[in-house]
């Protein structure tokens, strides 16, 4: 019988993935609505940021440097990435996203990795980069073959998101964050700056949308990807393994687009299918050599 702290790690590690896919998929729901993208953000910081504020002063990582955290408030999961993700969303498939935003992560990371440490990546990490490209080429060709000028937009706005959350990524581990100070980090900052813009400059749909649309997407954008699911892939990582905990991370494509087929009623096609599961390998081989 499994061992319970094994089985511990196993059901958070299982908790990231619904949480990753559920952003995706809520998120693209959310703005099937007359909600923007911009209020879906700011009901994001104003639950998240509420709930982190009672700890700014004890969870603040008093040992960065005024640049460090400038750069990891604005290139985290804040209002920037959150506003990329969702206009990408309101224009690509719930597939496409995953595709796009999650499968892209680990390349623009390395290529970050490279340029601020010349850390030079291997044969294997290349071979796996052309695999997850394949991967993405065979998605997106059935959309873009159809002459999709949204869907372009879309993938543009989604692979610019991933671009910012790979400095996220990579400042975690060249600063040694710990969860509790990342959550700070982010969610305090945002919840102070972004909110007062949205509400005074920024275009809502609030008004037109039932109460009930708005309540769900801040609990779950707010407590989900802002909050739970950092905690939950830190106690992930720290039974499984960082190794193991990413290779469980390179199923969210294909779990994102199962889905959006009951939420959203998005179903891939047969060629989009593939692509997410040569990208899918792709990312498991990348994963794997790394390691």
């Amino acid at each position: 019988m499994p061992h319970p702290k094994k089985i511990l790690g196993l059901s958070c590690a299982i908790g990231v993935i619904v949480i990753w896919s559920g952003f995706i998929v809520f998120s693209r729901a959310g703005m099937n609505t007359r909600l923007t993208a911009y209020d879906i953000t700011a009901l994001r910081f104003l639950v998240a940021g509420s709930v982190v504020l009672p700890f700014l002063k004890s969870w603040w990582p008093k040992h960065l440097p005024l640049h460090a955290a400038l750069i990891m408030s604005v290139c985290g999961p804040g209002a920037i990435y959150s506003v990329l993700m969702y206009l990408g969303v309101a224009n690509a498939s719930a597939a496409y996203a995953g595709v796009f935003a999650n499968g892209s992560l680990p390349v623009f990371t390395m290529l970050i990795v490279y340029l601020v440490v010349r850390e030079s990546p291997g044969r294997g990490q290349l071979f796996a980069v052309g695999i997850i490209a394949v991967g993405g080429i065979l998605v997106g060709w059935p959309g873009m073959a159809a002459g999709g000028i949204n869907l372009l937009s879309g993938i543009m706005f989604l692979f610019s998101a991933s671009a910012v959350l790979s400095v996220y990524f990579f400042g975690i581990r060249f600063w040694r964050l710990e969860p509790r100070q990342a959550l700070v980090l982010v969610n305090v900052p945002n919840l102070l700056v972004f909110l007062p813009l949205w509400y005074f400059f920024l275009p809502s749909g609030m008004h037109e949308v039932e109460t009930f649309t708005i309540v769900f997407q801040a609990l779950f954008q707010g407590l989900g990807p802002g909050f739970l699911a950092v905690i939950l892939f830190s106690i992930a990582a720290t039974i499984l393994g960082p190794t193991k905990m990413a290779g469980f991370s390179a199923a969210v494509p294909a779990s994102a687009a199962l889905m959006a087929i009951p939420v959203l009623n998005e179903f891939p096609s047969p060629v989009e299918w593939t692509g997410i599961a040569v990208l899918t390998l792709g990312l498991g081989i990348l994963i794997a050599v790394r390691s």
